[in-house]
């Protein structure tokens, strides 16, 4: 037991089915937060699959360009989005970027129902969805590490990390339910209506659960370019950004090689499409399994390194798979285990990093990190890709062992940084006890 679990905060506990431990106080603010990824996620998950299939579409010597179009599509967006964090209240951010995002899906809602969509339309759609999802995840957990503790954290993060899970599923399931009576540009305003969902829930889980978060009258403070300069200032926040980047650079590895096989394998548009919901529907179904059940009791029993070396232990293992037999096969279940040690492991350990960390290191480092950073992976990852393997993808050899050393690093700097979250913890102050409501 930490020194943040004892006295009165280790009080007698509720159980949520034998599946979370819930503190009193914490109950209202927990449903919330769920309800707000689960929201979240189905508004994303039903425009999913329709943007991969776009990339796919456009063929594998296109992707690389397109990645690069989203990130310096994020080198714009960030500074905006500095811009904001530093001079309106923290209360105000996330609204205000969830509504910018609801009236972009009535948009483009708008322009698929009229006669002006084509080719472009379609291009600027699959860029426009991959800036949109990093966003808006990433305010979420911005919002979760300023609301939650570490303690409280590392207790909590895996279950509502279950309910984007879970709105992983219902996204794909609601838009097949629908797809049958409902055109597809309708399918939009479905998103849209979501996505005000997970808008409120998040303006109700501030409302219920103030946490360590102060006066979020304030705004996170700092220049509009502080969440670029910070991780070079900081090693801390270095080593956040180098492991989300070297995890892009080996999963857009993946991603490609799989996109390439997928076009090379399957031949009509409507069996990719399948492809990718059902690997979707894995990928749900085996990360809500573990966040529900082991995400806690895993990061609990080996620590956020545990949860860190995970990922980069799968990827090598996975780097080592495809350069042995390049197959769909392969590549598509290297790209669930991936994903599904991602979502449930990998992931809830960076963000609960982020809980020993200000205010504004809590938005704007951490946007920049989730969406340049990110961003740039797949931007590098593509170019490298493109350029290693000649079309031919893990079928060569070099793709390998360019990849096989990026691995290495990444995971030495995940032990490296597990131990620094270790060390910054034990040196955290104790946070006094706050009221709550919501027991």
């Amino acid at each position: 037991m930490t020194a943040d679990e004892s006295g009165p905060a280790a009080a007698p506990k509720s159980q949520l089915r034998g599946l979370v431990d819930i503190r009193p106080g914490e109950g209202a603010a927990l449903a919330a937060s769920f309800i707000m990824f689960f929201a979240l996620l189905s508004a994303y998950y039903i425009v999913r699959p329709v943007r991969d299939e776009m990339g796919v579409a456009a063929g594998k010597d296109a992707l690389h360009h397109i990645f690069s179009i989203v990130f310096v599509v994020m080198l714009a967006a960030v500074p905006l989005f500095g811009w904001l964090a530093s001079r309106f209240p923290r209360r105000t951010v996330l609204p205000a970027v969830y509504l910018f995002f609801v009236l972009n899906l009535i948009g483009f809602w708008a322009l698929l129902k009229s006669d002006a969509s084509g080719p472009l339309s379609a291009a600027a759609f699959f860029v426009w969805a991959s800036v949109f999802n990093l966003f808006v995840v990433s305010l979420f957990w911005s919002l979760m590490s300023e609301l939650w503790s570490n303690a409280e954290a590392k207790r909590l993060f895996g279950f509502i990390g279950a309910g984007g899970t879970a709105g992983a599923l219902a996204g794909p399931a609601l838009t097949q339910w629908l797809a049958a009576s409902v055109p597809v540009a309708d399918l939009l305003l479905v998103s849209a209506a979501l996505l005000t969902v997970s808008m409120l829930a998040g303006i109700a889980v501030r409302h219920v659960h103030r946490g360590a978060a102060g006066d979020d009258r304030s705004p996170a403070g700092g220049g509009i370019l502080d969440g670029a300069s910070k991780i070079f200032a900081s090693p801390y926040l270095g080593k956040i950004a180098l492991y989300v980047f070297l995890a892009n650079i080996v999963g857009t590895f993946f991603y490609l090689e799989q996109s390439r096989l997928v076009g090379a394998t399957l031949a009509s548009s409507a069996e990719r499409v399948q492809f990718f919901a059902s690997r979707d529907l894995i990928v749900g179904f085996a990360t809500l399994a573990i966040q529900m059940f082991g995400t806690a009791r895993i990061i609990d029993r080996l620590g956020l390194t545990g949860g860190l070396i995970a990922l980069p232990l799968t990827a090598t293992a996975g780097t080592l798979a495809l350069a042995y037999d390049p197959v769909l096969a392969i590549a598509g279940a290297v790209m669930v285990a991936e994903r599904v040690i991602g979502f449930a492991l990998s992931n809830p350990a960076v963000k609960i990093m982020f809980t020993l960390t200000p205010a504004d290191e809590k938005y704007k480092v951490q946007n920049f990190i989730d969406t340049v950073v990110y961003r740039g992976g797949d931007a590098v990852s593509g170019w490298m890709f493109a350029g290693i393997s000649g079309g031919a993808g893990f079928a060569s050899i070099l793709t390998a062992l360019a990849a096989l050393p990026v691995a290495a690093l990444w995971l030495w700097t995940a032990r490296d940084l597990g131990h620094e979250h270790a060390r910054r913890a034990a040196r955290a102050p104790i946070a006094p006890s706050q009221n709550r409501s919501g027991a």
